[in-house]
């Protein structure tokens, strides 16, 4: 899809009023998560040029985040198997009460393994998008590519798709940033490396977390 066909399309379903919030279900699993988020990194504590990551558990299990930063101060409020929506529910306790110069989102894996399009998980990432852009405008928004894995395969083409409307999305304001993780994932074949995840070939190992570091670390400053 063009740039032009993409940016037509995008605001005829915010012209129609299609929402996301019609499509959410009930986030408040994760509560106890979020609680203790806030309390590993408390929010009123005065940080300086704060990098947040958030999204769903490939950003939750990145557990030496900082280590890979570290002239950055980092927060990681990653959560359980978060789809973007339940981000969206969480977005003052997880993103804005942090205030951010720049927050890394990953969500829309677990939105297209539930079945969700990608028009859908659109709209839900562009009301998130929105409402952190109205609240910080200063913040750096960058949106973390669906990533490849061997569990999910058979959902590859959901995926590329998906991380196609992200990436014409971001195309669309000057504050949002597409991060694409998805190619280096592959192998010679054009199929997920064996050798970067875990046992359960979904969640990443550390030499999948050493790929991701050498893309996003072309975003920190």
């Amino acid at each position: 899809m063009s740039s032009v066909c993409f940016r037509f399309c995008f605001l005829a379903l915010l012209t129609l009023g299609i929402s996301s919030r019609s499509l959410a279900q009930e986030p408040s699993r994760f509560q106890k998560e979020v609680d203790e988020i806030r309390t590993k990194y408390p929010p009123n504590q005065q940080r300086n040029d704060l990098v947040l990551f958030t999204g769903s558990s490939s950003v939750r299990m990145w557990k030496d985040l900082q280590s890979y930063f570290p002239n950055h101060e980092i927060v990681n409020a990653g959560f359980g198997g978060s789809q973007t929506f339940e981000l969206l529910h969480y977005v003052n306790e997880l993103i804005l009460d942090y205030k951010p110069k720049k927050v890394f989102i990953y969500e829309g894996d677990n939105d297209v393994s539930s079945g969700k399009s990608s028009v859908q998980i659109l709209l839900s990432m562009h009301e998130l998008v929105n409402t952190i852009h109205e609240a910080l405008p200063e913040t750096e928004i960058l949106l973390i590519s669906a990533k490849p894995s061997i569990s999910r395969w058979h959902l590859a083409e959901q995926y590329k798709d998906l991380n196609q409307h992200f990436e014409e999305y971001s195309k669309l304001f000057e504050y949002v940033e597409y991060v694409n993780v998805w190619d280096i994932m592959l192998d010679k074949d054009g199929k997920p490396r064996a050798d970067i995840f875990l046992d359960d070939k979904l969640h990443m190992n550390k030499a999948g977390y050493d790929l991701w570091a050498e893309v996003v670390k072309n975003y920190m400053d």
